[in-house]
Formats: C-alpha cells, structure tokens, sequence
C-alpha cells in the first residue's frame, strides 16, 4: 500500500487555493459596486488559512504530520475586510450622500498580487502532488 500523505496535503493547498481564486475573482467583479443586498457598499473579502491538524506550533504541526500522515491546510473562514471604504464624489450616483459615494474597499492591484499568489500556491501544489503520483508510479515499476 502507499502513503499518499503528501497527496493529500497537496490536494488540500489545491482546494484552499481554488477557493482563494474564487475570492479574488468575486472581489475583482464587485470592485465597483455601491449596492448590495445588504445595503451600502460591497466589502472585500478575505480568505483565512489554518493547518488542518490543530496544533499550535509549527514544531507540533510537523511533528504530528511526520507521525500520522494528516496534514495539510483547511481554509477556517471568509470573513469581510474592515478597513475603511473609499469615498468618491459622483453627485450624479443615486447612491451619493451629500455628493459622495460610498465605494468598495477593494484595491485592483492587491488583488491582482493575491491572485497571482494564490496561481503560483496552486501550481506548487499541482507539483507536488504529480512528483508523489510519479514516485508511487516508479514505485511500482521497481516491482517488475
């Protein structure tokens, strides 16, 4: 039998970082929307990572993955951003008070960095889980 332990763990940072992107490209639609279901202004929102085991230490994580297998990350919540929203004047808007309009508290570039983070997260994981299915795949070819 094989440990696909290290499968596992890239198939976790796999499923994180999809839903990350997923996060990205909903804020990076919302950037300029001043009306939500809610009321007011869309809030940018923010993906938070753990590692899967519950481990507080780095030291521990890695103890406990070396010695059962289990690893990984987990995505614990979305939560929306607090920092403050941009005000634009636009008294033609019919969302405007006073002039002003209240926008999203999303910056396209931060965006776009986090993107390109979370891309380069998912190949490295795409990575890793090929170079584990390619040596249980050598592994077995050593049988013949």
């Amino acid at each position: 039998m094989f440990d696909t332990s290290s499968m596992n763990i890239a198939a976790s940072g796999l499923t994180a970082n999809q839903l990350w992107l997923n996060v990205i490209s909903n804020n990076i639609a919302n950037a300029n929307t001043t009306r939500t279901p809610q009321g007011g202004p869309y809030r940018r929102e923010i993906v938070n990572f753990a590692p899967a085991s519950q481990s507080a230490s780095f030291q521990n994580v890695l103890g406990a993955t070396m010695a059962t297998g289990d690893g990984g990350v987990q995505v614990t919540s979305i939560t929306q951003d607090t920092s403050p929203l941009k005000s634009v004047y636009d008294p033609s808007s019919p969302d405007a008070v006073n002039g002003y309009v209240q926008m999203p508290n999303v910056d396209i570039a931060t965006e776009m960095v986090d993107m390109v983070t979370a891309s380069r997260a998912y190949e490295a994981n795409a990575t890793a889980f090929d170079a584990a299915k390619q040596m249980d795949v050598d592994a077995l070819s050593i049988g013949k």
